[in-house]
């Protein structure tokens, strides 16, 4: 462990990190933005090294943690299987041993959960989920702060960590990474799922990893699951590595296409995201996500403020 460093975690799953830590962690992004927002230098993380390794394709996940990581004065490795040995025949546990004897964080973009469990499993430094094909916790972490910034925050900017606690979430689609992580953190932090999915493509609650059946509920039909709902979101019938499943997928989501029928069963005030990239016309309409109730600008913005939160956390512990 080096010098100044709290005892390590790795971030590999929403429900790594309890309930208290998250109402810490959406304090310090409330924090860290309001400095970005008014141009104030904040660098903690001067002389810190970030590895970034990609085995899936990214633009927001590579923007957010580049940039966010460069305004914390920190520096940044990136990396892919195409130009390091990841994708040639060095074993995993070889290149974290050695990967982390260089940086002090690493984020992995890649396919099954297990690789990256290997990999922290041999690092000398925390260790981020930027995705895998079972949970994507940073991308839930900016869904929820978003939604605390614009349903939770006072006149005066004071930020109520629990605000989403006791409301519906509606999520439409595909039964993937982003419906199991959402799933961790309703079981966490209190809210309700509420989950339709086509025949086929529904959630397993092994997969997702919770204990608690009761803070989601299934619905056949994906209107009901959007009325009365706080929040409506979605994401890509076809997840990157089902490419090949494409037209299958396109038939049987023919109809979780979240339209404007869909957002006048929520509540007035409801708000809708989608993790981008986005087609309109499939998953979601034009006149939803770029209509007055969709806030996908600022859940994007926000990846790179929970992850700039999220790394100072991981690497200097709790701040004041």
């Amino acid at each position: 462990m080096k010098p100044g460093m709290s005892l390590m975690r790795h971030y590999l799953q929403f429900k790594d990190f309890r309930a208290e830590e998250y109402a810490y962690l959406f304090e310090r992004v409330a924090t860290i933005k309001r400095r970005f927002k008014n141009y104030e230098k904040y660098q903690p993380l001067v002389d810190r090294t970030l590895a970034m390794i990609f085995e899936k394709a990214s633009t927001r996940t590579r923007v957010s943690f580049e940039a966010g990581m460069y305004q914390m004065g920190g520096s940044v490795v990136h990396l892919t299987t195409g130009d390091s040995q990841l994708g040639r025949a060095e074993p995993l546990e070889d290149s974290a041993r050695v990967i982390s004897r260089m940086v002090d964080l690493v984020m992995i973009r890649t396919f099954e959960q297990t690789k990256i469990e290997r990999f922290a499993a041999h690092s000398r430094v925390p260790v981020i989920n930027g995705l895998t094909n079972e949970y994507h916790p940073c991308q839930i972490l900016a869904d929820i702060y978003t939604y605390i910034e614009q349903r939770g925050t006072s006149a005066r900017g004071v930020i109520d960590p629990d605000c989403l606690k006791g409301k519906v979430v509606a999520w439409v689609g595909d039964g993937n990474n982003m419906a199991n992580t959402w799933l961790q953190a309703a079981e966490i932090l209190g809210f309700t799922v509420h989950v339709s999915t086509p025949s086929g493509y529904e959630v397993d609650a092994k997969v997702a990893g919770i204990n608690n059946s009761d803070c989601y509920k299934v619905f056949k039909d994906p209107m009901e699951a959007c009325r009365g709902a706080d929040l409506v979101t979605t994401d890509v019938w076809t997840s990157m590595g089902y490419e090949a499943e494409n037209e299958t997928r396109r038939k049987a989501f023919a109809d979780w296409c979240v339209d404007a029928e869909m957002m006048a069963l929520a509540r007035p005030d409801a708000l809708f995201m989608h993790c981008l990239p986005a087609h309109r016309g499939e998953e979601v309409s034009a006149e939803v996500i770029d209509g007055p109730q969709s806030v996908v600008w600022d859940e994007a913005e926000n990846r790179m403020h929970v992850q700039k939160a999220l790394m100072e956390y991981l690497l200097l512990g709790r701040i004041g």
